[in-house]
């Protein structure tokens, strides 16, 4: 099993359509934003011309109302693979969510939503009664996370007690009892990692292409329907500045710039995730180019 990673406009797409012909791979979704039906255009999923030459799964699989969690996608890829394992048939799974692949990798804890009321009153408490009063109650709870939470890191403070007081369970239990999806030994990694201007002058092209396909008329139908903004599809790139120019608040020219920027800074954070978290991982520089 070959697992791609890579920022958004590196070329993964076009580097597994080859892979995925040469080997007969099934190519397997591993971005948060092509999930969703209603962003084809603003998340550069693969085209339907391209879906159908080759067979993809879990692309364009949930509505814009619907959030997705890493949980909710570990249950479902799991599925996929299995599904392919059973048929015999190779998986190739392709995308730029760096905690997908962690889950995948490593392992991650299938926490479950914090109401975000019961954030807000666990850290107005934290606010009321100072540190050293809060980590005594958050020792009581998880004296794990209470010893390894550095001073004066509230949003982790809170995260623990929170996550204690709402699960019955300690924060530190949840990260215990994790695994990774796939087998040691089980996958080989590739990271595609163009030079920092490649990546840009490509993130810009992207943005030009997806005016021309239709994003600004992407974003109209997401906002007509009223959807909470908290929504992961909401807060995919692309949308708030898009929505911006719609509602008369900028030119079609000031949204297209920064959704250019904001394409740049997602892709430059992409590439950090990538470097410190899959170090050992061969580097593609471009599609048709490999290196250690």
């Amino acid at each position: 099993m070959t697992l791609l990673a890579g920022p958004t406009a590196s070329g993964k797409s076009a580097l597994a359509m080859e892979l995925a012909e040469a080997t007969g791979a099934v190519i397997v979704n591993a971005d948060s934003q092509q999930l969703y039906a209603d962003l084809r255009v603003l998340s550069a999923r693969p085209s339907p011309e391209d879906e159908a030459a080759l067979e993809h799964r879990l692309y364009g699989v949930a509505d814009a109302g619907d959030a997705w969690s890493v949980g909710r996608w570990s249950r479902a890829v799991t599925a996929e693979l299995e599904d392919l394992a059973a048929a015999r048939r190779p998986a190739l799974l392709v995308g730029g969510t760096g905690l997908y692949f962690t889950a995948l990798t490593r392992g991650l804890a299938d926490i479950p939503d914090i109401p975000g009321t019961v954030r807000e009153a666990t850290a107005a408490a934290l606010e009321a009664e100072g540190e050293p009063a809060f980590r005594r109650r958050l020792a009581e709870l998880d004296p794990g996370a209470e010893g390894r939470i550095a001073a004066g890191d509230r949003q982790r403070l809170v995260r623990a007690l929170a996550v204690a007081r709402h699960t019955g369970r300690a924060l530190s239990d949840w990260m215990a009892d994790t695994s990774p999806l796939l087998p040691t030994g089980s996958w080989s990694g590739l990271v595609v990692e163009p030079d920092r201007a490649t990546l840009y002058a490509r993130c810009d092209a992207r943005v030009a292409r997806m005016v021309e396909q239709g994003a600004v008329e992407e974003v109209r139908a997401l906002t007509a329907r009223g959807l909470d903004p908290d929504l992961p599809a909401m807060k995919a790139v692309g949308v708030r500045e898009f929505a911006a120019h719609l509602a008369g608040r900028t030119t079609l020219d000031e949204a297209v710039e920064a959704v250019r920027q904001a394409t740049r800074n997602y892709a430059k954070r992409q590439l950090t995730w990538f470097r410190n978290q899959t170090p050992e991982w061969p580097r593609a520089r471009r599609h048709d180019q490999t290196v250690s």
